[in-house]
Parts: structure tokens; sequence; C-alpha cells
């Protein structure tokens, strides 16, 4: 889906080894819609080719500050007139202490001194230089400033280090950009999600499971952590990443998700069960694999798993209480039923199948609390996400949305 159609990139590409991955960036910009203009570094035309930015974005690429060829011969008013947002990847230790102090030598620091748009920087650079106090010091400057972080990663550097210190990903920094209007407006609280499957044992190699992806607990997660939350993820068996700075912990089956919940939930934190709990499990778990040899038919007898929604509300610890149904018939109907039995504060109504719901990134969805139902039309799962997150900072401030 093209949920960027209309909106207009200014890209910053500085230098470093990570600039290769602005090409990835670009591509992914453009296939969701986005018109992107390119602005390099002279550093940064050392390691990729100017040329490679224009082919990929489609438009020129600009590196001088004075351009003959721009609008009047100020290059830097007019791009940073034309974009809805300021995007930085890489965005190298030089730049951020530029924007940090107000230096404007160039024609990118310049730009983000010109700049009325949103400003999104995603720093690489060496472990060391990221840790460094000055490194961090500019950094809080420019957070205090307005200027949204995504990343750096944790992983191998191409010094052959290993820390803090990577570009995010394409995908990562597309979610942001998708949650900037949620940023900040959880600031300080807490939010405990669940996502994915649980997987219930049959035998050492068997299991009870379900389609669930995570996509949707996973989107939550890092909607809630733009939106300036500390947050906790108890994750099922998943594919996914988890962006830094989400606490992840990793289960498998219902009553380990149990155990992590109430363990981990914050008292007056905001719990958003997601997860696709498996309703039932096998009473007794074989402890070798079962064989099938003389056997046409085999009986499992399934007891109940706990129900963690109910549990969370029992224990008296949340502030509020964020459950979703998956449905596949009657959807409003059966979550608001579940919204009442289990005594929620919101619910979260979606169809699942054809396409729709599991393993898709894709989603429309029902919100429904006590005294309204707000309708969420066919969307990216990162923006339903966010526009979820709004609807629970609103509700928390007793504002309709």
């Amino acid at each position: 889906m093209q949920d960027f159609v209309g909106k207009k990139i200014l890209l910053g590409v500085c230098g470093g080894v990570a600039a290769y991955k602005s090409a990835y960036l670009i591509r992914e910009l453009t296939r969701a819609g986005a018109e992107v203009n390119v602005v390099m570094t002279q550093s940064a035309k050392e390691f990729v080719s100017p040329l490679l930015m224009q082919a990929l974005s489609g438009n020129s690429t600009r590196t001088d500050l004075f351009d003959a060829q721009a609008e009047r011969a100020m290059g830097h008013i007019e791009l940073a007139r034309w974009a809805d947002y300021l995007v930085i990847a890489p965005a190298s230790a030089n730049i951020l202490a530029k924007m940090a102090q107000g230096i404007a030598d160039d024609l990118l620091s310049t730009l983000y001194l010109v700049a009325e748009v949103p400003v999104m920087v995603c720093p690489a650079m060496n472990r060391s230089m990221w840790a460094h106090p000055a490194t961090q010091a500019n950094c809080k400057l420019l957070r205090d400033r307005g200027v949204i972080f995504v990343g750096p990663e944790e992983g191998s550097q191409a010094c052959g280090e290993q820390g803090l210190g990577r570009v995010s990903e394409a995908e990562q920094i597309l979610s942001a950009l998708r949650l900037h209007d949620v940023h900040q407006i959880l600031q300080d609280k807490k939010v405990l999600v669940t996502a994915g499957p649980t997987r219930e044992p049959l035998d050492p190699v068997r299991y009870i499971s379900n389609y669930s992806s995570g996509k949707m607990g996973y989107a939550m997660a890092e909607a809630a952590a733009m939106a300036g939350a500390q947050v906790t993820l108890v994750s099922g068996p998943t594919s996914l990443q988890t962006l830094s700075g989400i606490k992840r912990i990793q289960v498998e089956s219902a009553q380990e998700m149990l155990a992590a919940v109430m363990q981990e939930m914050p008292e007056g934190g905001i719990f958003i069960g997601t997860a696709a709990v498996a309703d039932y499990r096998v009473e007794s778990v074989a402890s070798e694999k079962m064989k099938k040899k003389n056997l046409e038919e085999m009986t499992l007898k399934l007891v109940k798993n706990p129900d963690i929604l109910s549990r969370v509300v029992q224990s008296g610890r949340a502030s509020c209480v964020v459950g979703f149904a998956a449905e596949t018939t009657d959807v409003v109907h059966y979550a608001t039923e579940k919204l009442q039995h289990k005594q929620l504060d919101m619910i979260v109504a979606n169809t699942v199948g054809k396409g729709l719901g599991f393993d898709s990134d894709m989603n429309q969805v029902t919100v429904i609390t006590k005294n309204k139902q707000i309708e969420l039309p066919f969307n990216h799962k990162t923006r339903l996400a966010g526009q979820i997150i709004a609807i629970i900072a609103a509700t928390l401030q007793n504002v309709v949305p």
C-alpha cells in the first residue's frame, strides 16, 4: 500500500559506510509513494555516488550550499520550504554536532536551521564515537529541541567492533515517519504489550498454535515507544525484530506469558494485550515424541489456558487495560461482549481471514470503549498502531479524539 502518497521527504546523507543504506531507504520511500529529494555532504560523496541517489529518487541530488540552478540561487531555502519532513540517514557525529551548535557551513547543516518541518535523524558511527560524552550531550540538546532520533541499533560495525552505532534499517525509519504524530504523547508512561502467538507443546517436537505473526503487537510496542513510553514487550515466537530501547521478554506458552506479564506489569501502567494466546493446552505433555505407528486416530485432552487479560484486570495494577479481538464474523458484537465480560477499558476489534489480520502488513479495526466506537479504515498496521495509541492517550486525559 502506498501510504506515503503526497508526502515530500528531504533526505540528508552524511559520510560513512552506512551511506549505502540510503539507497535502500530511497527505494522504499518511493515505493510507498513519497517524493524524495536528496542532499549529500561532501564526505557522503566519497562513499556513494550522487548519480545513484538521483537515479533512485528521480530528482537531482543537491550537494552545494549555493546552487546557480536553484530558485534565486538559494537552494537551502527552496528545499526547506518544499519538504514535509527532513530525514538525515545516516547522520554522522559531525552533523549532530553542527546541528546542536547551530553551525551552518554546508547545505545540509544550513537546511536544518532553515527547516520548519519535523526533523528525524538516524545516527551511524563507531560505538565509541556514539558513547562519547560530547556526542551524547549534542543528542540531548537536539532531543530537547524536538528532533526525533531513530536508532542507532546494536550490532557488528564496519570497523569490526560490536555495539551501538549501526544505522536503523529502512523499514524502521518508515515506521518512525508513520508514527510521527504520536511523538511523546505518552511521555513517562509505562506500557506493557503482549504480542505474537503462544505455542502449547504436545511433545518435544509438536505444538498447538495459531496464525498470528505478531506484527500488530510489535507495531503497538513501537508506537508506544515513539510516544515516549517506557515499553516492555512480552512476545511469543515470531521472526520480528524489536527496536533498541524496547525491553523484550521471549516466551513460548500461555502460562509462561502470564508469568512474565504478572512479573513485569507496573503499578499504574498501561497494558495492551495484543497476543493471540492459545485458549487451550494439552493436559499432559508427552516426554518423548509420540509415534504415529499403528495409530489411525489420536485423542488429545485439552484444558483451558489462563485468561491473561482478566488476570491483569483483577490485579488492579494497570491504569488502562486494552484488549484485542480477532473474529471472523459479527466482529463488533463479539468484541463488545469481550469488553464487558472482562471489564476492559478498551478493545480493538478486527476481522481475520481472507488476507486481513494475521501475517499481513495491513489491517482495518474498530476501537471500542464503554461509551464510543471509532472506525479506523484499512491502513498499514504501524499507522493503525499510532492511531490506537493516540486514542489511548486521549482517553487517559478524558479528551475525545
